[in-house]
């Protein structure tokens, strides 16, 4: 009894100890690791896990997990009905398990996806100012079976985990759109000045023609600058879950060439594409890398050269694939590099030859590295810039009749 009572206590103080913890950050990523990795050691637990609940699609998605990486997380929701998780969020009620499999409300699917067989569970909602946020699973103790005394720790934990997480979300909202209000000046006090032009008298009407294109101009602008400052918010708070399926990376990029060839022609530029045999199927969300592989094509037009070229090519490593595109435009400079996937930056030896947003390259670089991949670029001025994405690679390769398959679940012998 004496070594309950101690152990008890040890658990209250390490407690203590996490919550000074989790009150020195204000980066998600850290917070929700250190929460994860604190509730497998207070619960004496093989893995622990976050989901955070997305109200509108009435969904939990693995944002944080001690035995998942982020590529793989990122891809896996879990429904609302027909989970644990699910139904720990409809009652805002603990759940501790001695067997899940047993369960008929155990949801198997995360289970296939990440290898780790599911035994024993403790699931905590996380609830804050009665908001439902979330849920805190620690799996598979390591002695014994999940007690009260674990539960209630965890519920400490889920408590504390909770108020943290909303105070992260709320200060990198605030941040983000205090930078989105600052990026909306410009055009705005544009189309100020425009209107009031428009009301001048002695305004002929080969000006007003031409105030009316530069509002036309600055309205597309906000809407892009829109489109993109939710599309990173959505990103950057993990919100966006990627719809995994098996492609052909080479069809991807001759689809993407030609969705591009209209802009090519009018600026007279000439893409090509390399693809080389047996180049592997990808596993990823093929929207998702279209949208990458778009946005850095449109790029490599619209700051090239005339009579220039664009090159995207995909070249086979061990462990993953490199696409490269490639310009033979104006450059970067060099001061400029390590500043370029930073939100609303632009170079500014660029912005009188096309606008933009600013965003197109930090959402690139968000979309990548939640793949588990890396995007890098090089430039020299005067001579092009080379990007290079780099994403995990997968065994299959492109069948010769070219279809693509689904991948065959393997013999767990092999």
């Amino acid at each position: 009894m004496a070594e309950i009572k101690t152990e008890r206590l040890d658990s209250y103080r390490r407690l203590i100890d996490i919550s000074r913890d989790l009150a020195s950050t204000l980066d998600l990523d850290i917070l929700l690791s250190r929460i994860v990795h604190a509730a497998a050691e207070i619960s004496g637990a093989e893995a622990a896990s976050i989901l955070l609940y997305d109200d509108a699609s009435r969904q939990l998605y693995f944002q944080v997990s001690t035995n998942m990486d982020e590529s793989t997380r990122r891809g896996i929701t879990v429904p609302l009905d027909g989970s644990i998780a699910g139904w720990i969020v409809t009652n805002r009620k603990p759940v501790r398990i001695t067997n899940a499999h047993e369960d008929e409300r155990f949801y198997s699917n995360v289970e296939a996806v990440t290898g780790l067989s599911t035994q024993s569970l403790l699931g905590i909602p996380l609830i804050t100012k009665n908001k439902i946020v979330g849920v805190l699973e620690a799996l598979n103790k390591h002695k014994g079976k999940f007690t009260e005394i674990d539960e209630s720790l965890l519920l400490v934990l889920g408590a504390q985990a909770a108020v943290a997480i909303e105070n992260t979300r709320l200060f990198q909202q605030s941040d983000l759109i205090s930078e989105f209000v600052h990026e909306l000046r410009t055009p705005l006090s544009s189309l100020s000045t425009a209107t009031y032009l428009l009301l001048r008298p002695e305004m002929s009407q080969d000006q007003r023609d031409q105030i009316i294109q530069n509002i036309h101009s600055e309205t597309m602008r906000l809407n892009a600058l829109a489109s993109s400052f939710l599309d990173l918010a959505r990103l950057e708070s993990g919100r966006v879950q990627y719809r995994k399926v098996i492609f052909s990376l080479a069809d991807l990029m001759y689809e993407c060439k030609d969705i591009m060839s209209t802009k090519a022609v009018e600026d007279n530029i000439h893409v090509r594409v390399e693809s080389p045999e047996g180049l592997p199927l990808v596993e990823a969300d093929r929207d998702k890398i279209k949208q990458v592989f778009l946005n850095l094509l449109s790029n490599a037009i619209k700051y090239n050269r005339p009579n220039g070229s664009v090159l995207l090519r995909a070249e086979i490593f061990d462990n993953e694939l490199m696409i490269i595109i490639q310009d033979t435009g104006i450059g970067i400079p060099d001061e400029a590099l390590p500043h370029l996937f930073q939100k609303f930056y632009r170079v500014r030896e660029h912005e009188t030859r096309a606008s933009g947003t600013g965003l197109g390259l930090s959402i690139c670089k968000q979309i990548v590295q939640g793949h588990g991949g890396r995007i890098e670029v090089k430039s020299k001025m005067g001579v092009g810039t080379v990007f290079m994405i780099y994403l995990p690679r997968t065994s299959k390769t492109v069948p010769r009749d070219g279809s693509v398959e689904a991948p065959q679940k393997k013999d767990k012998k092999q």
